[in-house]
């Protein structure tokens, strides 16, 4: 068996942390950030979430019909925008559509706003329907692990009005279960708790894999997790109490 130590700092890391009112960023200096794209330098993401945006955009030869709008913010840039959207918008809009400094996502680099090439974008609430080459990117999204974050109907789970423009990068299989079970991402945490370490793990099967989900509970200052030699997995902190591990396997 191999065993693994996480430390009481890895709760803050991954691509499942959890980051809204309630819980703030606190992984500040530890991203892997890229360019977007070669057209779009000036938008940063996390290395793997601009690998699989880009993938699932050639996915549906978008021929740059869906662009990128605000990636990546410094904690500096989201202080600016919260301000400014304080003075042009006033308190109620600014609060539904903007989060506060350190507890907006794009200061993860894995959350991009993405809006419809035209002649003119809002940065704030870009179009972004639900229908022609949206659409498609959004039947498509959740098998290269983005989610939409912010759906209709939970925001009082998440603290922010609908924004359909806004897409975040879970990974797979999280972003299927999130999308099959209707979830918001604040659910969802909740939700993988019900499939403990040392209980029952929530398990998929297709085409000859095998994936396994589990919640490990951060323990003190070590959490140690057993996991066969052969199993290929990642961990994830949830920034709130533990950690998400997702296990492959090849099954006969």
């Amino acid at each position: 068996m191999r065993r693994i130590t996480l430390n009481e700092l890895d709760i803050f890391h991954g691509p499942l942390i959890l980051v809204n009112k309630e819980h703030q960023i606190q992984n500040k200096n530890n991203l892997n950030l890229v360019p977007y794209s070669l057209e779009h330098k000036e938008i940063q993401l996390d290395a793997k979430t601009a690998s699989m945006l880009s993938k699932l955009l050639e996915s549906i030869n978008c021929d740059n019909e869906i662009i990128p709008v605000s990636g990546y913010r410094s904690k500096e840039e989201q202080e600016e925008i919260f301000d400014n959207s304080l003075l042009e918008n006033g308190i109620d809009f600014t609060h539904k559509y903007v989060a506060f400094p350190d507890h907006s996502e794009h200061q993860t680099g894995l959350a991009i706003d993405l809006g419809e090439n035209g002649d003119s974008i809002d940065f704030i609430r870009p179009k972004f329907s639900y229908t022609g080459i949206c659409g498609e990117f959004r039947a498509k999204a959740p098998q290269y692990g983005f989610i939409e974050r912010y759906s209709k109907g939970k925001e009082t789970m998440t603290g922010i009005a609908h924004e359909p423009w806004h897409f975040r990068y879970v990974g797979y299989p999280h972003s299927y279960l999130i999308e099959y079970n209707g979830l918001s991402l604040e659910e969802y945490i909740q939700f993988i708790k019900k499939y403990p370490y040392q209980g029952e793990h929530l398990t998929i099967k297709n085409k000859g894999t095998e994936v396994k989900v589990f919640f490990v509970e951060s323990i003190a200052d070590k959490t140690v997790i057993e996991l066969s030699n052969n199993d290929l997995y990642q961990i994830s902190g949830n920034n709130v109490d533990g950690f998400i591990v997702t296990v492959w396997r090849q099954y006969s």
